[in-house]
């Protein structure tokens, strides 16, 4: 009679054990992910609060300049409209406090705390959204620092924008405080990330026989690149680093969604632009945000090889000083005598 009272709940726990844990795990055909895609991952997820199950776990990367002309910032946005169950990243606390420059990245202890404080477990798949109001734009700055910390199940939404135009699920107000986790302090992954002393050296060899052919693409808009249009950062002048190629990130974007273009349009614009595949690639912007949107669409359209693809974390801000603006051959307005320096 004990044992027969005892098998209505075996019953129940057996089944909220299959409750709790996924049909099958969802997995995403690339790195950047659709609104479909990342909407029928979610439905995968153990509906338990405390199951160990691994996660698709949406991650808000909502960031704006610090020009911003209507004040915008991103967590009012992630709180005015959000996919549901997401944690917030913010991109201008998760960084290191201890250099003058805006977004460098963190240490991999404060990195560590701060997943911790998301909620987020080792094994959970992470996918990054940004903005509706802005399309792609801050989600692959997040999606860089998740890989460059190891994170090993790393995507980027494309994109919010195209999510809420699907009509998919939304919601707002103050967001649930998640349960802290335990994750692990991770490695760096230094082979994506390009320092100071070797942009300062690359500028230096630039043109000189027997240099390294390195190719440097500037996310920057054309006029900053140029010179002929200001930085957004006071103090800051604009202009480029010597050999260095335009490529606006907003290129790379649909002119009404924002999404990252089909990976065959990402490849013609990247030759037409005479970039050797063959030949490493770095790149960078302002303060290395949009710079991961061009490093995203290079991994999307498999242009260049993954471990000759990197990113300048400091970029313009951390180094670069005009000393003299000049003209080129063609007319155009360029750093005619640049320095950089550690400031």
């Amino acid at each position: 009679m004990a044992f027969a009272a005892l098998r209505p709940t075996r019953l129940r726990a057996a089944q909220a054990l299959r409750h709790d844990v996924p049909r099958r795990y969802f997995t995403f055909s690339s790195y950047m992910v659709t609104p479909k895609e990342l909407n029928e991952a979610l439905k995968k997820n153990a509906r338990s609060k405390i199951s160990t199950a691994p996660r698709t776990i949406p991650i808000c990367a909502a960031w704006f300049m610090p020009n911003d002309l209507q004040g915008r910032t991103g967590i009012e946005c992630f709180k005015n409209k959000r996919i549901p169950m997401a944690r917030f990243f913010d991109i201008d606390e998760v960084k290191d406090h201890d250099s003058p420059y805006p977004h460098m990245l963190p240490t991999c202890e404060t990195f560590a705390q701060a997943m911790e404080k998301m909620g987020i477990r080792r094994d959970d798949a992470l996918v990054v959204y940004d903005t509706e109001e802005l399309g792609l734009f801050s989600a692959p700055r997040v999606g860089w620092t998740l890989r460059v910390y190891g994170h090993p199940n790393v995507h980027v939404l494309n994109n919010f924008r195209l999510w809420c135009q699907e009509g998919l699920s939304t919601e707002s107000g103050e967001p649930e405080i998640p349960e802290p986790s335990k994750y692990p302090v991770p490695s760096y992954q230094t082979d994506m990330v390009v320092k100071f002393a070797e942009m300062k050296t690359i500028g230096y060899d630039y043109g000189k026989e027997g240099a390294e052919e390195i190719q440097i693409l500037d996310a920057r808009s054309k006029g900053r690149w140029e010179g002929t249009e200001p930085e957004p950062r006071p103090g800051l002048r604009s202009g480029h680093m010597p050999g260095s190629t335009s490529m606006p990130f907003q290129d790379l974007l649909h002119p009404e969604t924002k999404a990252l273009l089909p990976s065959k349009e990402l490849k013609q614009i990247f030759l037409s632009k005479q970039l050797d595949p063959t030949k490493p690639i770095i790149v960078s912007c302002g303060t290395g945000v949009t710079a991961a949107v061009v490093e995203a669409a290079l991994q999307q359209a498999n242009f260049g090889k993954p471990d000759d693809r990197r990113l300048y974390d400091g970029s313009w801000t951390s180094g670069f000083r005009v000393q003299r603006i000049g003209a080129d051959s063609e007319g155009k307005t360029m750093i005619r005598d640049g320095t950089m320096r550690d400031l």
